[in-house]
């Protein structure tokens, strides 16, 4: 069974006294920073000249460039994207990782594929939020939370995990429960979710059925409506009542025709696939794939969405968006 802990289970007194340096102010390190500040910790900002250097100024915070808050921080915790956290590390922050500080993440990507080797004399630790940054933030001011997992890679200082367990707390986590892992199983699993699932599946599923009904000569408003739109309300009713929840919600008839079809999609041979999918998530062959990609400064991605932007379905989409009010 997974441990989980609660607000119970963690204290801020593993902070007292420290710096907490948040690399990225953007839509995680906005919130989390904001979240922090707000339990009591001393934040600071580190950050390039962009528009987020400017809102967190805005919002009141001590900002610097990323060397200077590495520097200054007692924990450093790297909240910019994936593909760019090992070239900062390198030139500006792995100078500044002293014996008795923490490195901090909020996806081991960079970690567990060995993008970012920190030196044994520093914690390394992991506090995932399971929400976007806007969904935090606005979880936290209501007096709740969301929520996430917790793992320690490096504890020289035999203090990581409590430090993790108060950053966790700070953030808002453990108000909902915070889930203990390894930076393996986050990675592994984070990946395999979004290539599966929610983000590659899904579109590529939603697609296929728009397409099928286009093509056999029906009207796209309604090929859109009816595999994509009513997809919310549906992921709506698993959200808050799993899925069993929402086949006892839906018609007699959507239930019979869901139990019975769906598996002709999700055959076997998919099955294969996404095992597949997982075993090249395993052996770092999508990582090494991905940072090539990015070091190209990802010509494959830019095609691909210049390429799927020109698809009928988003046309349909907007107009229909739009048509609702749903869209400005």
């Amino acid at each position: 069974m997974a441990k989980i802990y609660y607000e119970k289970d963690a204290d801020l007194s593993p902070l007292d006294g420290k710096t907490i340096a948040i690399i990225g102010y953007g839509n995680q390190g906005q919130a989390q920073a904001n979240n922090l500040r707000d339990s009591g910790c001393k934040v600071i900002i580190g950050s390039v000249k962009d528009p987020s250097y400017d809102q967190a100024v805005k919002d009141g915070f001590e900002v610097y460039d990323i060397a200077e808050a590495a520097k200054r921080g007692d924990i450093v915790h790297i909240l910019i994207p994936d593909e760019y956290q090992a070239g900062v590390y390198k030139k500006d922050i792995e100078p500044h990782m002293k014996s008795g500080k923490a490195l901090c993440f909020s996806h081991g990507f960079n970690i567990h594929f060995k993008q970012i080797v920190p030196s044994k004399d520093v914690d390394v630790i992991m506090i995932a939020p399971k929400a976007p940054g806007a969904i935090l933030r606005r979880m936290y001011q209501k007096g709740s939370g969301t929520p996430g997992l917790l793992a320690v890679a490096q504890d020289p200082s035999g203090q990581a995990k409590q430090i993790a367990l108060a950053m966790a707390k700070g953030v808002g986590l453990t108000r909902i429960g915070v889930v203990e892992t390894t930076f393996k199983e986050e990675v592994e699993t984070d990946l395999f979710g979004e290539q599966s699932v929610l983000v590659g599946g899904v579109s590529a599923l939603m697609k296929a059925g728009f397409e099928t009904l286009v093509e056999a000569g029906y009207q796209p408003e309604i090929a859109y409506f009816e595999c994509i739109n009513e997809l919310k309300l549906i992921i709506d009713l698993v959200y808050e009542h799993g899925i069993e929840g929402m086949m006892k919600a839906v018609s007699n008839t959507a239930e019979y025709g869901g139990r019975t079809r769906g598996e002709w999609i999700i055959d076997q041979g998919a099955r294969e696939v996404m095992k597949k999918m997982l075993a090249e998530i395993q052996n770092g062959k999508f990582a090494q794939e991905w940072i090539e990609e990015s070091k190209r400064g990802i010509p494959e991605l830019k095609r691909m969405r210049e390429e799927a932007n020109k698809h009928m379905v988003e046309k349909v989409g907007r107009d229909l968006r739009k048509w609702a009010g749903i869209e400005k």
